[in-house]
């Protein structure tokens, strides 16, 4: 069954810039290393448009087969040094009263 984690946050208004050029290293890493993030099926970020706070709200989607996939994920990413980088810079630009994560079930 699909699995998908979904984070939705705010990145801090003068903070924006260098989140996308982190993201872009993020994607370079994962091109790169495709071994490394074998579980993850796909990966996008959204930004949204509409509704609440525009452009200011983003959406991180990883997919992933099942369960037992994020698990090894989380597992792997933990013990990997440069990635952990990655993902602690990220976090220094968001709010973190924002951060919010789910974890969506396929159901059809």
């Amino acid at each position: 069954m699909t699995v998908f984690i979904v984070d939705t946050f705010v990145v801090k208004p003068e903070k924006q810039r260098e989140f996308m050029q982190l993201n872009q290293r993020f994607l370079k890493y994962k091109k790169e290393n495709p071994e490394r993030l074998r579980e993850m099926k796909s990966w996008k970020l959204f930004v949204q448009t509409f509704g609440g706070i525009s452009d200011a709200y983003f959406i991180s989607m990883e997919e992933f087969d099942n369960m037992e996939d994020v698990g090894k994920h989380m597992t792997r990413v933990s013990k990997d040094e440069e990635l952990m980088k990655i993902l602690q810079e990220l976090m220094l630009l968001v709010d973190p009263a924002t951060f919010s994560r789910n974890v969506w079930n396929v159901v059809m």
